[in-house]
C-alpha cells in the first residue's frame, strides 16, 4: 500500500473514531507517522470534513427513523401497563424540551450572525 493509500485509510479510520495506536498495528506502521500527519493541517481539515460526513449520514439515518419512533412511544402513551405509559411519556417530554432548546439556540445563533454581518457591511 502506498503511502497515500495509507494516508486515506487513516484519516477514514480517524474520521470513524479509530485510535491512531490501532489504525498504526492494523496498517503497521509508526504512531509517530500518524502522530505527525494529525499535525497537517490539510490532513486535519479531511479527517473533519469526513467526520462531518459521516455525522449527517447518520443523523439522516436518524431522522429516517424518528417517525416510527415517535409511533411507537404514542402508542406505548396507551398501553395498559403504567410503567410503559410513563417511560414513554418522559422520553417525549425530554426529547421536546431538547428540541425546543435546540431551535431556541438556533435562532439565537442566527440573530447573532445577521447582526455581526450588518456591522461588517457597515463598517
Amino acid at each position: 500500500m502506498s503511502q497515500h493509500q495509507h494516508r486515506a485509510t487513516v484519516a477514514v479510520s480517524l474520521a470513524a473514531g479509530a485510535r491512531p495506536q490501532d489504525i498504526a498495528r492494523e496498517l503497521e506502521i509508526s504512531p509517530r507517522t500518524i502522530r505527525r500527519w494529525m499535525t497537517d493541517p490539510d490532513f486535519a481539515a479531511e479527517v473533519r470534513s469526513m467526520r462531518m460526513d459521516m455525522l449527517n449520514a447518520a443523523v439522516g439515518e436518524l431522522t429516517a427513523g424518528a417517525t416510527e419512533a415517535v409511533a411507537a412511544l404514542r402508542r406505548a402513551l396507551s398501553d395498559d401497563d403504567g410503567r410503559n405509559s410513563v417511560q414513554a411519556a418522559r422520553v417525549m417530554l425530554e426529547f421536546v424540551l431538547a428540541m425546543r432548546e435546540s431551535l431556541d439556540h438556533d435562532q439565537r445563533i442566527a440573530a447573532l450572525e445577521s447582526a455581526a454581518a450588518e456591522r461588517m457591511a457597515g463598517a
